[in-house]
């Protein structure tokens, strides 16, 4: 069966072009021109997944985003959107986007994204610890050293329970978006050793948007926003030039 795409865009062009090219691409598409109907289909016949604009008339691609997330529908939702301030990208993520991708943009990369959004969420999808693409780093020393389990992962004062996806510092609960969690994840499995940009986009993503690409500066800025404790120590770290690293100082 093909996979399934609710596409919400109120630009007439737009909407066109995209589900023409949603459609040679092989998904099945459902085109809506705003919110209140992509609200009603996304009821009717939830779909694989969501593109949603974030500008538009009435009731906007974020309140969409929100009105599912809080009836607790985890369906994944790629947004598009016209702003590029990091401000407006960090609103999409704290309604509960997945992704966004900015306009003008090249139909191939949404398509790279919904393919990886999908990926993720399919029934063969899985989390796992980072391979060989690692960038060489200090590890932490065995008290630092995560603990893992079937269902639970813990490491510098993290827990996260993967089945029920919650995770928590020390007894504060955080709230994370879907790739939120799995990028909190992937550098808990991985604490003590630095993780290269491509290594990270291509276990959260599966796809490396190159050197321009400003997609996982916001997801980890957006994270530490989550994780800092006044009188905390920093846990997620920048080693510039080359990745990122969790682990407390």
């Amino acid at each position: 069966m093909p996979q399934t795409v609710l596409l919400a865009e109120d630009d007439r062009a737009i909407r066109n072009a995209l589900e023409r090219a949603l459609a040679l691409e092989g998904y099945q598409v459902t085109a809506v021109a705003d919110g209140v109907e992509a609200l009603a289909q996304a009821h009717k016949t939830p779909p694989d997944v969501l593109v949603l604009d974030v500008m538009m008339p009435g009731i906007d691609g974020l309140q969409v985003c929100r009105v599912l997330r809080a009836e607790g529908d985890r369906t994944p939702i790629l947004m598009l959107t016209a702003l590029v301030e990091t401000a407006d990208r960090i609103a999409g993520l704290d309604a509960g986007a997945d992704d966004y991708v900015v306009k003008p943009f090249d139909v191939e990369e949404v398509f790279a994204r919904l393919r990886a959004l999908l990926r993720r969420t399919g029934p063969g999808a899985v989390n796992g610890a980072a391979g060989g693409g690692a960038a060489a780093g200090p590890v932490a020393d065995r008290a630092r050293e995560p603990q893992t389990s079937d269902r639970q992962v813990e490491a510098a004062g993290l827990r996260m329970d993967l089945q029920a996806r919650r995770a928590w510092r020390g007894g504060r609960e955080l709230e994370l978006t879907r790739t939120e969690f799995e990028l909190l994840e992937l550098l808990v499995r991985n604490a003590g050793i630095v993780l290269d940009h491509s290594t990270i986009y291509d276990r959260i993503w599966g796809y490396d948007f190159g050197p321009g690409s400003k997609n996982l500066a916001v997801y980890v800025g957006y994270l530490r926003r989550k994780l800092d404790e006044p009188g905390a120590p920093q846990l997620i770290h920048t080693v510039r030039g080359v990745g990122y690293v969790l682990r407390e100082d």
